[in-house]
């Protein structure tokens, strides 16, 4: 199954597969239907998920509060919510800027 952002009434979701304890917070590519980010922080304590979210944020432009991780808070594979408008155009921003990771 190829990797899709889905449109929800108050913003977008999407697959992620986390790689914690990384040499550095990149965006790895595709892994199956998800986006593999590779993250610097350890799978302890939450720390993980915290820098997931601050993480997607800044590379989204948007504030830490508008990135949500909906559903895989203790695994790798992950569903993440990032909480835009359906007015103005920050939506087609984002979705192209996700996209851009795909391709790249």
């Amino acid at each position: 199954m190829p990797f899709t952002i889905q449109e929800k009434p108050d913003g977008l979701t999407f697959k992620i597969r986390v790689q914690p304890r990384s040499s550095r917070n990149q965006v790895a590519g595709i892994y199956g239907d998800a986006l593999k980010i590779n993250l610097t922080a350890p799978p302890v304590d939450n720390a993980a998920n915290k820098a997931c979210g601050a993480f997607l944020a800044k590379l989204l432009s948007v504030p830490k509060s508008s990135v949500t991780i909906v559903s895989g808070h203790t695994g790798r594979n992950k569903q993440v919510m990032v909480r835009c408008p359906k007015s103005g155009g920050g939506r087609d921003f984002i979705k192209k800027a996700i996209m851009a990771w795909v391709s790249a």
